[in-house]
């Protein structure tokens, strides 16, 4: 992460930030493990349709979510999606929902919970449905890396401060090392996007750039579809 993407403080510059935590003992590096998933975090129309409350201007990070999820494919790597989908009336999605209104864009009937054309899942890929912000939270998805041997979660998706972050940190607390794909990941403010990307690789994650997310999958050798 480039020590352009830390935010200053009204406290600490962005270089005395970035030396204020080290000194702290935060940001030890992770090292990936030899078994990496992704997991894309809803990557829902909602984030990128004007119409709607949640739009959030990420059309780039978009770009990147297909470029990786490309690359992972490539790969030969799990691959898991997740998406939202609530009751009409929120009820599943308790005080998640009460808190945070703009989730009836997820609601069963809305068309801005669908996915971003091209990051829908393959049928070979799964699919997690989710109700509140953490992908592992009341879901399966920690079973299945584990039943896979996955050691390494490569985290893309929206929002980096929302259920990216959520998942980030419920990725560490599982025992898998989460790397965050910088370019990747989006949010509706850029100041919040880059404090969150600090702030998770202080100290829960690694937060890598895309080519050199692309260039780690590249090494790896996808599995023989021969016989």
């Amino acid at each position: 992460m480039s020590e352009t993407s830390a935010p200053a403080s009204p406290r600490l510059g962005r270089a005395e930030q970035a030396t204020d935590y080290a000194q702290a003992g935060f940001g030890q590096e992770l090292l990936p493990g030899e078994r990496p998933a992704l997991v894309l975090v809803d990557p829902a129309r909602a984030y990128i349709d004007t119409d709607c409350a949640l739009y959030a201007g990420v059309e780039e990070n978009v770009e990147a979510m297909r470029a990786l999820l490309a690359s992972a494919r490539a790969a030969g790597i799990p691959v898991i999606v997740t998406e939202v989908r609530l009751r009409r009336d929120g009820a599943d999605a308790g005080i998640f929902f009460r808190k945070a209104g703009t989730l009836k864009a997820f609601c069963e009937g809305s068309p801005f919970g669908e996915f971003i054309d091209g990051l829908a899942p393959l049928p070979d890929e799964l699919l997690v449905t989710k109700k509140y912000a953490s992908a592992f939270f009341g879901t399966s998805l920690n079973s299945y890396l584990t039943s896979l041997r996955i050691d390494t979660v490569f985290l893309a998706g929206l929002s980096t401060s929302g259920c990216v972050r959520a998942t980030a940190l419920d990725t560490m607390q599982h025992g898998f090392i989460p790397i965050v794909v910088e370019e990747a990941v989006g949010d509706r403010d850029p100041a919040i996007h880059h404090a969150n990307l600090f702030d998770m690789q202080q100290k829960m994650a690694e937060v890598w750039s895309l080519a050199r997310t692309q260039e780690f999958l590249g090494r790896l050798t996808a599995p023989s579809t021969d016989g």
